[in-house]
């Protein structure tokens, strides 16, 4: 399950939902009303529940620099995404005998860490991460705000204590990023880690230095 709410950073979404396909899952999404906002706002894409294969479609095909089509995204890829309208509180994965491995928020913005944290369930995106942790399966939250408060920062706690694991969207640089794209790759393949799901997203720390050193000239 995917899940994404009104914190910038659509790109994290695109390139984690991306890499699960790749990975051969299926996926289940759930777009906030907030998150579409940013979404139009970031890309010029507006996701609608009546045309979202369309333009979740234009969504996965955008590379983070905002070139369209930079990724190839077929009809057999888009067959593997359910999308659930987010004001909808009866849809499937809303209980718990809905069968999912976990759940993925990316991004998460604060308003979403304190209404999960909170357990308000205000709409199907909060309602899904509370099942999800009344069922003991694993919740990735993949916060992108900056500074953080305290508020924010007990709300976290709470989500980690509850079973949650919280991943800030921060990009590393060991890896030899050399595009904006590389480095949202990085916390995507993050995430994609936190829920035991394969990737080549990023090139992994293998103790020697310099490996992510930018070739002289380049």
């Amino acid at each position: 399950m995917v899940g994404v709410s009104g914190a910038s950073g659509t790109p994290y979404a695109a390139a984690v939902v991306r890499g699960l396909l790749t990975a051969g899952e299926d996926v289940d999404l759930v777009v906030s009303r907030a998150s579409r906002l940013t979404l139009l706002d970031e890309t010029g894409i507006a996701f609608r529940d009546a045309h979202w294969r369309d333009d979740l479609r234009q969504w996965l095909a955008r590379g983070a620099d905002g070139k369209p089509d930079t990724y190839a995204v077929g009809d057999a890829e888009l067959a593997r995404v359910r999308h659930w309208p987010a004001g909808d509180l009866a849809a499937g994965p809303s209980s718990g005998s809905y069968p999912v491995k976990g759940m993925l928020i990316v991004p998460a913005s604060t308003a979403c860490v304190a209404g999960v944290a909170l357990g308000l369930s205000k709409d199907l995106l909060q309602r899904v991460a509370s099942v999800t942790l009344k069922e003991r399966r694993p919740l990735v939250v993949a916060v992108r705000e900056t500074p953080l408060s305290g508020q924010t920062l007990r709300q976290l706690v709470a989500l980690d204590e509850a079973g949650a694991i919280v991943l800030p969207a921060s990009p590393a640089f060991y890896a030899g990023a050399t595009h904006i794209q590389d480095l949202v790759d990085f916390v995507a393949g993050r995430v994609l880690d936190a829920a035991g799901v394969p990737h080549r997203y990023y090139r992994r720390w293998t103790g020697e230095l310099g490996g992510g050193r930018a070739p002289e000239g380049g």
